[in-house]
């Protein structure tokens, strides 16, 4: 059955069928026992064409709500079948210059395979209305720039050309020459590419550097996609924000200079005008600057490895290495195959009608002041836990609001099914992968990881997500506050001062005579205590098996919790400690 489908109402069936001979509609309906999560079944439209879905789709969403209508057929191709990344496949293999090309493809996950990519980093250099002066190319063997200009006497590896439709030329040919798997830059995919393709359509030229020697696709929507077959574009800026880097710039000055120590070859404030003041008078100058930019770019994805997290990323969730920001992609490659094997589909945006927010994460009112012994202690990923705990997922909300005798009741009307859910189980699959990373010394499998499981409630409370519910994700929040308050209350019911707590954090206060080897002794002695405590809360309250795990983290000595400015009230997510020899802000 083909790939290029979407759902409809069975209550609807009547009216697409008229449409279809009305219009002389391609479409193949099948009724199936999947439905909406509202309980009403289901049938599912099949094309033989994405020419014939987009006429439907045109047709249909004029008078029926379309299911799953934006899931692009490949995406839905490789997720039913659970795979992410590396991929067994059986066809007709025929060798093609550059590549293989296999038809009539059969395809099976392949978890274990990990593929090693070369990398070439590109950078382009033109004025401001994007015509071309250089192209840096870096990569393992190779680094050169090919540059607009009569040949001069230089050290450097300069490719001269005489315009740019040459250097577009002398441009396909060396990356052909080079032949990288990844192209990286900073910024490569919406300048860069961009330009290059640009410039290419004006001067009429096919910009061809793929392996197949087709030209490359640009497509502009809401971010700019580069294809190029057999080949993949990754961008700096992005692959660093996906990995949870924060940077006040993200420019690539800034980057190398904070990860690095680095400075780039111009520092002006006005760098367009001495790009092109360089092009004008001091090619080699310019040379220099555009193949720094370059070896700038790929320094950095080698020393904080993000090639590899792409990878890493790509084989946990499925999202193509490029993919930009993703989490909520991310959450429906994992969920809808799961989900449609429960015998549902995926709602549509906000169709529960309820508008109420949920609140963020609990913020305790502080205790001023200067403290000479406190301990930090940390919930471990305190929001995956509580969705593994508590159940918290949209068809256990489902399931439980259905049959609520067998649900744990969550805030503002939730009830979570204790047997009927997915998260819960997907929480402890990535922990389990998470543990067995840290133990084999894979860091950025841990990583990445640990990114997933905090972004499920980032997904969960996104109204952008198909199964955003405040219900799903109050039940969250608020679940958190009530562990952290509950937390508390027993801290200081042991004879503990708790002088602040932030989301998954508690802040306790010590005596000042304790010694830091009693401090961590005692620290650890209440990480024991309240994990202890919490699974038989869990077991007793709610007949359930705790994950929540708090750690002792830090020891500060001395600790300073400053008031707001003006006033006496202590002030919130702003403090001082020494831990070691380390101070923290």
């Amino acid at each position: 059955m083909s790939n290029l489908f979407f759902f409809i109402r069975q209550s609807d069936l009547a009216q697409a069928k008229s449409l279809i001979n009305e219009h002389g509609l391609q479409c193949d309906i099948k009724l199936l026992s999947l439905k909406h999560f509202d309980g009403e079944p289901v049938a599912a439209c099949y094309f033989s064409s994405n020419q014939h879905l987009f006429q439907v789709k045109q047709r249909f969403s004029k008078h029926m709500r379309l299911y799953e209508d934006d899931i692009r057929h490949c995406d839905r191709y490789l997720m039913e079948r659970f795979i992410k990344g590396g991929v067994w496949v059986n066809g007709k293999v025929k060798q093609r210059s550059g590549y293989i090309e296999i038809t009539d493809a059969k395809l099976k996950e392949n978890p274990n395979y990990k593929p090693n990519l070369s990398m070439l980093s590109l950078d382009i250099e033109c004025d401001g209305q994007g015509v071309l002066f250089s192209v840096g190319l870096v990569s393992e063997h190779y680094k050169g720039v090919i540059m607009i200009g009569a040949p001069q006497q230089t050290e450097q590896s300069i490719i001269w050309v005489e315009d740019e439709i040459e250097l577009l030329q002398v441009l396909m040919q060396q990356v052909k020459a080079i032949d990288p798997d990844v192209i990286v830059g900073w910024n490569v995919i919406e300048f860069d590419f961009v330009v290059l393709a640009e410039r290419a359509e004006a001067l009429g030229i096919d910009l061809c550097l793929g392996r197949d020697n087709a030209a490359i696709d640009i497509y502009k929507g809401n971010y700019v996609r580069v294809l190029i077959s057999g080949r993949v574009v990754i961008d700096g800026i992005d692959t660093m924000k996906n990995a949870t880097y924060h940077f006040p710039s993200f420019s690539l000055a800034n980057v190398a200079s904070e990860i690095l120590g680095e400075q780039k070859l111009i520092q002006q404030d006005n760098r367009l005008s001495e790009i092109i003041r360089q092009f004008n008078e001091d090619k080699p100058a310019l040379a220099a600057y555009n193949l720094q930019d370059c070896m700038l770019v790929l320094s950095i994805f080698e020393k904080l490895n993000l090639l590899e997290f792409a990878i890493v990323r790509t084989q946990m969730t499925g999202l193509e290495l490029e993919k930009m920001g993703g989490s909520v992609a991310a959450f429906i490659n994992l969920y809808l195959p799961l989900l449609h094997r429960s015998g549902y589909i995926a709602p549509n945006l906000a169709e529960h009608g309820l508008s109420f927010e949920s609140p963020g994460g609990y913020v305790m009112e502080s205790k001023p002041g200067l403290y000479k012994n406190v301990l930090v202690l940390d919930f471990k990923s305190l929001y995956p836990s509580i969705i593994r705990t508590f159940f918290i997922d949209p068809l256990g909300l489902i399931k439980g609001l259905e049959s609520q005798d067998n649900a744990l009741e969550g805030f503002n009307g939730g009830y979570f099914s204790k047997t009927t859910h997915h998260l819960p189980k997907l929480v402890e699959q990535l922990a389990e992968k998470r543990q067995n990373a840290k133990e084999q010394g894979d860091a950025m499998l841990s990583q990445a990881i640990k990114i997933i499981m905090n972004s499920l409630y980032g997904v969960l409370g996104s109204k952008g997500c198909r199964f955003y519910d405040p219900r799903l994700s109050s039940s969250i929040t608020l679940r958190g506050h009530q562990i952290m308050q509950t937390t508390r209350k027993w801290l200081e019911s042991w004879g503990y001062e708790v002088i602040y707590g932030d989301t998954d954090s508690t802040f306790v206060s010590l005596p000042e005579e304790i010694t830091p080897e009693q401090s961590h002794e005692i620290g650890k002695a209440i990480q024991r205590k309240i994990n202890h405590t919490w699974s038989i809360e869990c077991e007793k309250r709610y007949s359930i098996q705790s994950h929540l795990e708090i750690e002792f983290e830090t020891h500060y000595s001395p600790f300073f919790m400053p008031t707001i400015r003006g006033q006496e009230t202590g002030s919130k997510k702003t403090l001082c400690g020494k831990s070691g020899k380390e101070w923290s802000l």
